[in-house]
């Protein structure tokens, strides 16, 4: 049930090209991947385990009490001097924020609900989404610093086959990666703080409508890709932040390494061979209720105009969810919209700006 060809590289390398065509339409109007919602348990513990490992800021915390939930916004500070302060001015720089952003979904109460359990997405029979990831210059000196203050690892990066890197745990055991990045970055050519926010992974059913929904409909470009035969799976790491990079005539390594210098963050979508062809195949999209719970929210994405936007995709055939009912009443469609990928996962388009 694997793909005939286990090297796709070929094939998929249209996805690079594809996107000066795109991005030459004006209706696509600068999509960005602007950020990763989950939920969880405990926010207070969550927020403060990703400020003091990670160096992460909190932006903004936003309580809508007659929806029963809090949402808060941290952010992955691009230089060691950057400030921000909860005020006007700290929220006008989140919903244009040109970096990692992950968005933590609290649903009030939820601490002292026994039956409320989150969804990692990484047990059987409930995958789905995979992990956030965190680059570093030193892995192996990150994670023990980490583990002195208390971090959970599933691995550390001198355990199993694929030694230098780690999958750490946040407090909700959801995995977060820790990886290496280039050598030019060690450098501080891009920047100079211990840690960015580098990426979200979402295991896929068939790749090539993953990448027609990514890069056809929100203008992503595919940076690079990994097949792994042994493993029998395929790793393709997409981007909203190469604009003005020419993709197409840089080598496999070139393509990887520009993935590794990169601030923002990419979505890796992880295709695991056999799974395209299987008609009773589906992953968790992680808000669907299981046993296991949910947990996996929504990729949110910023566009200039979400009118026109809306109106495009529309056009492209996306398919789009319902607003939740209280959504509606108390932010119309002004704001955002969502739309279902290829997976069932969902995807919210928000009003840069706003």
């Amino acid at each position: 049930k694997s793909f005939k060809n286990t090297s796709l590289s070929f094939q998929y390398r249209k996805y690079t090209s594809l996107f000066d065509h795109i991005r030459s339409h004006s209706q696509y109007l600068n999509f960005q991947l602007f950020c990763t919602c989950l939920r969880v348990k405990y926010p207070e513990q969550t927020v403060d385990f990703f400020v003091k490992n990670f160096g992460m800021v909190l932006l903004e915390k936003r309580e809508l009490n007659d929806m029963g939930v809090t949402f808060y916004y941290l952010v992955s500070p691009r230089h060691a001097t950057d400030k921000y302060a909860s005020s006007q001015s700290a929220q006008q720089l989140l919903w244009s924020f040109n970096g990692g952003v992950l968005q933590l979904r609290y649903d009030h109460g939820s601490e002292n609900d026994d039956n409320y359990l989150i969804n990692s997405g990484n047990i059987e029979p409930y995958r789905g989404f995979g992990h956030i990831a965190f680059n570093t210059n030193d892995v192996y000196k990150a994670c023990e610093e980490l583990e002195k203050n208390g971090v959970a690892f599933k691995k550390k990066p001198n355990e199993g086959r694929m030694k230098g890197l780690a999958f750490a745990y946040d407090p909700q055991k959801y995995w977060i990666e820790i990886c290496k990045r280039s050598e030019s970055a060690d450098q501080g050519i891009t920047f100079d703080v211990p840690y960015n926010l580098s990426q979200t992974m979402l295991r896929i059913k068939n790749p090539e409508k993953s990448l027609d929904f990514y890069c056809k409909l929100l203008g992503m470009r595919l940076i690079t890709e990994r097949h792994f035969e042994s493993g029998k799976f395929s790793l393709y790491f997409l981007s909203s932040f190469v604009d003005d990079v020419d993709i197409d005539s840089k080598t496999d390594q070139q393509r990887y390494e520009l993935m590794k210098q990169q601030f923002q963050p990419v979505l890796e979508l992880t295709h695991n061979w056999g799974t395209e062809s299987d008609d009773e195949f589906v992953y968790h999209d992680g808000n669907e209720a299981c046993s296991l719970g949910q947990g996996f929210a929504h990729l949110s994405f910023l566009v200039d105009d979400l009118k026109q936007a809306v109106q495009r995709l529309k056009e492209n055939k996306a398919a789009f969810k319902t607003l939740p009912s209280y959504s509606q009443k108390k932010f119309g469609q002004a704001e955002h919209t969502f739309l279902s990928d290829p997976d069932g996962y969902t995807v919210e388009i928000l009003q840069r700006g706003q």
